[in-house]
C-alpha cells in the first residue's frame, strides 16, 4: 500500500478591480503576493484583472500630478504621505522611486482605456499569466519609468515586454468590440458596489476592499479556503 502524497493546495479564484494609475492597486497586489507566498503548498490563487478607470475623463495627453490633486481634490500632492506610501510599498516588495534614464519626468496621469483593453485581450487571447505579466508591466512602466500609459507606442513596448505579440496588440488597441467589453465590465462593477480600487473578490463572494497587510489577506484566504475543503 502506497503512502498518501501531500493533499494539492486548495485553488481559489480572485478577481482584480484596479486601475494602474493606483499606486495602493500595486501595493495591495504586493501584499497578497507576500501572503500568497506564505501559503505556499497551502493554497494557490487564480487571478484575474478587471477594468476600473480613476479619471476616464483624462485627454490622451494626460494631467501633471500637482494639476490634477488640485482640479480634483483642491490641494497639492502631500510629500509626508507619498513617502510613506512608498515605505509601504517597499515592505511589499515593489520599488516606486524613479528607474528609468536620465533626470526623473513630472509625475503625470494618464487616461487608462487603451491600457485596459489590451489587459482585456491578454486574458482572451493568453490567459491570467499573460494577463498579469502585461499588468506589471504597465505598473513599471506607471512608476518607475513615468511613461505616458495612454500613448499606444507605450502600449506596444509593455506587451511586448509582457512577451505578448506586437501585431496581436496593434489590432486590439483598434478594436472597438474589446472597448464594449470593459465599458460592461466597469457597469458591472458599478452595478456590483465597486466605486475605489483595489477590490479584490474571492471566488465570486467575498469582497475585500482596499489594500490591506498580508496579514489580512492570508486570514482572508484561509477562511474562504476553509469553505471551499
Amino acid at each position: 500500500m502506497s503512502a498518501r502524497g501531500p493533499s494539492a493546495p486548495v485553488r481559489i479564484a480572485i478577481d482584480i478591480w484596479s486601475d494602474v494609475m493606483c499606486p495602493w492597486c500595486i501595493i495591495g497586489y504586493s501584499q497578497l503576493q507576500q501572503a500568497l507566498a506564505s501559503l505556499a503548498g497551502e493554497i494557490a490563487a487564480d487571478i484575474r484583472w478587471r477594468p476600473f478607470e480613476l479619471n476616464p475623463d483624462l485627454a490622451p495627453e494626460g494631467e501633471d500630478l500637482a494639476s490634477h490633486m488640485q482640479r480634483k481634490y483642491g490641494r497639492s500632492p502631500d510629500v509626508a504621505m507619498a513617502g510613506e506610501m512608498e515605505r509601504i510599498a517597499a515592505e511589499a516588495g515593489y520599488d516606486m522611486r524613479y528607474r528609468g534614464e536620465g533626470t526623473e519626468p513630472e509625475r503625470c496621469l494618464w487616461n487608462t482605456l487603451l491600457a485596459h483593453k489590451l489587459l482585456a485581450w491578454a486574458w482572451d487571447s493568453e490567459g491570467a499569466g499573460a494577463q498579469t505579466r502585461l499588468k506589471l508591466a504597465l505598473f513599471d512602466a506607471h512608476f518607475q519609468q513615468r511613461r505616458a500609459l495612454s500613448d499606444p507606442q507605450v502600449l506596444l513596448d509593455c506587451a511586448e515586454a509582457a512577451g505578448l505579440d506586437r501585431a496581436g496588440t496593434q489590432a486590439a488597441l483598434a478594436d472597438p468590440a474589446l472597448e464594449a467589453a470593459v465599458r460592461a465590465e466597469e457597469e458591472c462593477a458599478f452595478a456590483m458596489g465597486i466605486t475605489s480600487v483595489p477590490t479584490m473578490l474571492l471566488e465570486g463572494r467575498f469582497l475585500i476592499p482596499g489594500a490591506q497587510g498580508p496579514e489580512t489577506y492570508v486570514q482572508c484566504l484561509r477562511k474562504v479556503a476553509s469553505r471551499l475543503s
